[in-house]
């Protein structure tokens, strides 16, 4: 999954981000829209975690897409 498709369909995958993040709002992953480097800032504001960490993490979850 490239983050191009991620982002054209960016409401299927919110919810599965929910699941994975859950202490990003709703808001916050609206305003992602897709955006990796977004998705990363958000998590690793809301989880006080490195920028590293937080791309780990998510490079995790695409390859579980």
């Amino acid at each position: 999954m490239n983050w191009d498709q991620m982002k054209g369909n960016w409401k299927q995958f919110k919810g599965k981000a929910k699941e994975q993040w859950g202490k990003l709002t709703d808001d916050e992953l609206d305003q992602v829209e897709g955006k990796r480097d977004q998705l990363v800032g958000k998590i690793q504001k809301q989880y006080g975690i490195s920028k590293e960490e937080a791309e780990r993490q998510v490079g995790d979850w695409e390859g579980r897409l």
